[in-house]
């Protein structure tokens, strides 16, 4: 059998982990982004206690957050801690995939009487290899963005994390999560900064013709060189929403000339699924992620920010725009959900998974005249409101509200035993025979291959659409939709006869046998007891055959 080679990740953590990373980029203040930096830590990755240092201008670094612990924050915020020292300090312990430092208690004492600023917590000595000791410590490194495809940049803080409230070391997901949560950090806290700047020019801008010139020209560096991608659009009057002005880092995002982009707007440039998004993002302080369209045809992944430039005299004159590529972020996220509801081994999805397919074709009310319904597939949408009083991102006049539809058919069996050509949902139950005596046999690695080829050879007999899924051990689950009783009894034949085929395993053949019970889900019905109808058939299959042909040989 295979080996858990990851935790099992809930898709509520995954669901915090994600708000927390947003609310990131959300704060008003580099004070707000800080502390929610570290407040994130501790409400997301499972530590207790958890600290922000900054780098300063000179070189050394600030304690500017704490979460955690109010005694020890009224400690040590605001103290500073030399670079010499967080060098050293940078420079020890292990390496963790190539951005996190762990320092052990049998290394870390040296540490002690250095300049440092650090709390002290007690605790009894580890019992497990993997135990927290008390004095362990472990940093992630805040990189500033560097140029796509090039190295991170400088050094812009480092996370102190401590006491995992699980009390051992973190594993694998446990360290990804922090490397890629202090990754997210660093960029929410060098847009902070970027953002401070920018509004204290737009402040500026508001004095006199001299002082003018001069926040023009600070704005201009601000924009050109920010290493996110920037536009300025028109708001109001004929051309409301074209863009005017593009930096160089969204040009190159997109794959598109600045000349070019000026005869778009960002609707013009959005996925068709993210319209209605774009659609409901203010133009003053809204904020939306969403897909834009490259020149070659793919779309990317971006986080929009807006704010509006005004002028004291005229009011609202244009619309800044930050456009920020979180292509990397969607395909971790998309990794991690993909980990939650896969079965490690096989790559198909897992009992959970398969209950939430079949939960979402069920309804609690059982139709009336089910016999005379076919089962199609259910569609879903969400409305989406056009804001017409000039707040709304899109621009154009003449934009129509996107309707949409919540509809529901319902799923029903086919009627008594014989094909009367009635279609349905249909779910395939099958139980390998002779499993067991691989694994007895020839150790659990080769039960784990045989697993994998059965599991690609299902997937291999089954139509687009369809659903394979592992439920655990020897068990797997088809669900079919579309389908007569013969067409079920069918497929089940022609999918037993692929898994009978000899598998090599080590240089050698072996062979498994497969039992299946086909079960008919209509509404009415929980994926539960769907389940559970077939497995029963699938046994009564099993107990009709004689044992010594369940087996291929």
């Amino acid at each position: 059998m295979e080996t858990e080679s990851e935790p099992y990740v809930r898709l509520a953590s995954l669901r915090q982990l994600h708000q927390v990373m947003a609310d990131m980029n959300t704060a008003r203040s580099l004070a707000d982004t800080l502390q929610t930096v570290s407040d994130g830590v501790v409400q997301a990755l499972g530590y207790e206690l958890a600290c922000v240092n900054l780098v300063r201008p000179d070189g050394d670094l600030v304690v500017a957050a704490f979460s955690g612990n109010a005694a020890a924050e009224a400690l040590i915020t605001g103290r500073v801690g030399s670079r010499e020292s967080w060098d050293r300090r940078l420079g020890m312990g292990e390496h963790w995939g190539g951005g996190l430092i762990y320092i052990p208690h049998t290394e870390g004492w040296v540490l002690d009487d250095d300049d440092v600023p650090q709390w002290y917590t007690d605790g009894p000595a580890p019992r497990f290899e993997d135990e927290w000791h008390p004095s362990d410590r472990l940093f992630a490194p805040m990189y500033a963005p560097g140029p796509p495809g090039g190295v991170s940049g400088e050094l812009i803080g480092v996370l102190s994390v401590d006491r995992p409230r699980n009390g051992r070391r973190p594993g694998a997901w446990g360290r990804e999560a922090l490397q890629m949560y202090a990754f997210q950090a660093a960029i929410a806290i060098s847009n902070a900064r970027l953002r401070a700047n920018m509004q204290r020019a737009l402040v500026r801008l508001e004095r006199d013709q001299q002082a003018l010139r001069a926040s023009e020209e600070s704005f201009r560096q601000a924009f050109e060189y920010a290493p996110s991608g920037m536009a300025i659009a028109e708001m109001g009057g004929d051309q409301h929403g074209r863009i005017l002005r593009t930096n160089d880092a969204l040009c190159r995002l997109l794959g598109r000339p600045a000349s070019a982009m000026r005869r778009y707007s960002f609707s013009d440039l959005v996925h068709p699924e993210d319209i209605g998004t774009l659609l409901r993002t203010s133009a003053e302080g809204g904020r939306a992620e969403l897909r834009l369209g490259r020149r070659d045809g793919s779309y990317v992944w971006v986080s929009l920010r807006n704010s509006v430039v005004a002028d004291a005299a005229d009011g609202p004159r244009f619309l800044l725009t930050h456009v920020e590529d979180i292509e990397e972020r969607k395909r971790r996220e998309l990794q991690l959900a993909h980990r939650a509801s896969h079965d490690s081994l096989t790559g198909l999805p897992n009992s959970a998974e398969l209950r939430s397919r079949l939960s979402a074709r069920l309804c609690q009310q059982r139709p009336a005249h089910a016999g005379a319904l076919e089962t199609v597939d259910a569609a879903y949408g969400h409305s989406a409101v056009v804001e017409t009083n000039g707040q709304g991102f899109d621009f154009r006049s003449g934009t129509q509200a996107y309707d949409a539809y919540d509809h529901h058919v319902h799923t029903v069996a086919p009627e008594g035993d014989l094909d009367d050509g009635a279609k349905g949902l249909a779910v395939l139950f099958c139980d390998l025979d002779g499993f067991k005596s691989i694994n007895d046999r020839f150790g659990h690695n080769a039960g784990d291959a045989v697993l994998i080829e059965v599991a690609r050879r299902l997937s291999g007999g089954v139509r687009d659409g369809d659903t394979v899924a592992r439920l655990g051990g020897d068990e797997f689950v088809v669900l079919a939709d579309g389908l007569g009783r013969a067409d079920a009894q069918d497929l089940a034949v022609r999918l037993r006869n692929e898994i009978i085929q000899p598998i090599r395993v080590d240089g050698r053949a072996v062979r498994v046998g497969a039992s299946f019970g086909i079960g008919w889900a209509h509404c009415g019905m929980t994926a539960d007891e769907v389940l559970k109808s077939a497995d029963e058939r699938m046994y009564v299959e099993k107990r009709s055959r004689p044992k010594q042909h369940r087996r291929a040989g």
